[in-house]
């Protein structure tokens, strides 16, 4: 099967011989591939609404994947018992869905070695989500397909063995090239890993931040509310932070 270079990204960051659970999953195009390609032993397609669970159903059927894939209607984790499976993924929801589906099925995370998500929006609620559950984000991605541009977070619970990085040194305050000082709240924002390792595609996603909020500002200079400025105020100081953070990272840095 011929997944997007979005659903390939998270495949490849599934361990092998993992049992997977793929909740929203879009017609189990990730589980079939998962399975086909002998990267997952097992997989779990869950999908909360009855139109996406039926369309998963029937891709299993047609990949003759029925003893090996098992399609699941319910709310998020409810699809799954305790220990079933090693890897989640979930991807295409807004990063405060993905926290709270996570929140809400917190008990079925024993046992999970892998958390591999992909939110469409909201990636800094969703690291502070992990942060605060001491799950340690070991890695993230920024991509561009079809005009959009996506990030996939990768973590693993803190008390797994053979982790090169906590969360203590990977939120840490950081100081960039030319002195400029982020702190936690700022990396939680724009990613720990990605600004370690920025590309063109991240320059491009906070410039286009930069529009928006700029064109809020504008909105804002014509009202006349007493917390319009203040407001603004803030909105301006993220502009010249964002500003300076990409001035003085590398552009063409892979």
């Amino acid at each position: 099967m011929k997944l997007s270079n979005r659903l390939q990204l998270i495949l490849d960051h599934i361990p092998q011989g993992s049992r997977l659970a793929d909740i929203g999953s879009d017609h189990a195009l990730l589980p079939t591939a998962a399975v086909e390609t002998g990267t997952c032993v097992s997989a779990i397609a869950g999908e909360v609404n009855k139109g996406p669970y039926q369309a998963a159903y029937k891709q299993i059927q047609e990949a003759g994947l029925t003893e090996t894939v098992s399609v699941r209607l319910g709310d998020g984790l409810d699809v799954l018992k305790s220990g079933e499976v090693d890897v989640i993924t979930i991807s295409g929801m807004g990063g405060g869905l993905i926290a709270s589906i996570l929140d809400r099925g917190v008990e079925k995370l024993n046992g999970v070695s892998r958390l591999v998500l992909q939110p469409n929006v909201g990636e800094d609620i969703l690291r502070k989500w992990l942060l605060a559950h001491h799950w340690v984000l070991i890695n993230e991605h920024i991509m561009e397909e079809d005009g959009k541009i996506y990030e996939v977070l990768i973590a693993v619970p803190s008390e797994q063995e053979g982790i090169e990085i906590t969360n203590e040194a990977l939120y840490a305050e950081r100081t960039l090239d030319g002195g400029l000082v982020l702190s936690t709240d700022w990396l939680l924002r724009m990613g720990p890993w990605l600004i370690k390792r920025p590309n063109p595609i991240f320059h491009a996603k906070w410039k286009s931040e930069i529009n928006k909020l700029n064109s809020i500002l504008r909105s804002l200079s014509k009202s006349e509310l007493a917390s319009a400025e203040e407001k603004s105020a803030h909105i301006r100081a993220d502009i010249k932070k964002i500003e300076e953070v990409l001035a003085c990272l590398p552009k063409d840095k892979l």
